[in-house]
């Protein structure tokens, strides 16, 4: 699912969140957005799953489109069905008190069979590992555990394209190591990522192409061999 950014700018009042970004993010690669805090990591994000086009506020000029969608003119429920979204803090992306009933609320709410649900639930303990965590309090989950949960209901929805916002801000050591598992197997699936971050050694090895920002705009991009160098 390819991305591409053109002339994107987005303004808060008199702060400029992103300042004239074009870029097109190729299709089944994980890219990897760094930068300082303020630099507009977080702000491309919303903008590429369309909740700042349609509940945030501010100035928005340029186009986002995901595959051929235009983010701006899709309705979010419509856009929910290629783009899954993970963000800092789970917590805020809950809507049920059980694990099972969050990984499958999207589906349930879009109408799906019973039969489709039980396939992508399935399909979610494998990917995501959630297996033991099913059936489970959501209160009673540790942060990675939680971070698990939240990429099993973005899988189950059957996206072609996920946004992490800063995915590891609230993880341990073994949060980390799940959650560069659960990556691989994104990329192993042929799926887009695109990913926010203010530590990539966990995954600096995944990622196919990392965009450098500061300030709104692109100042270094680097393919995988040569930020690793």
């Amino acid at each position: 699912m390819q991305i591409k950014l053109e002339h994107l700018t987005k303004r808060f009042g008199d702060t400029v969140a992103v300042n004239d970004l074009s870029i097109t993010l190729e299709s089944g690669k994980l890219i990897a957005l760094l930068g300082p805090s303020g630099c507009g990591k977080t702000t491309i994000i919303k903008l590429v799953n369309g909740l700042l086009q349609h509940t945030g506020g501010g100035t928005l000029a340029g186009t986002v489109m995901v595959g051929s969608q235009d983010v701006a003119r899709t309705p979010l429920w419509e856009l929910a069905r290629t783009v899954g979204s993970v963000f800092q803090n789970p917590k805020s992306q809950f809507f049920n008190l059980d694990t099972t009933s969050e990984v499958l609320f999207g589906l349930e709410s879009r109408g799906a069979s019973h039969d489709e649900m039980a396939q992508a639930l399935e399909s979610a303990a494998q990917v995501c590992g959630v297996g033991p965590l099913l059936e489970r309090s959501i209160f009673a989950l540790s942060g990675g555990e939680k971070q698990r949960i939240a990429c099993a209901s973005a899988w189950a929805m059957g996206p072609e394209l996920f946004v992490l916002d800063e995915p590891s801000s609230n993880l341990d050591g073994e949060g980390i190591r799940q959650l560069r598992e659960i990556l691989k197997q994104l990329k192993k699936a042929g799926k887009t990522v695109l990913m926010a971050e203010h530590r990539l050694w966990y995954a600096a090895d995944l990622a196919d192409r990392v965009f450098y920002l500061r300030s709104g705009q692109l100042e270094r991009e680097y393919y995988r061999k040569d930020f690793l160098a």
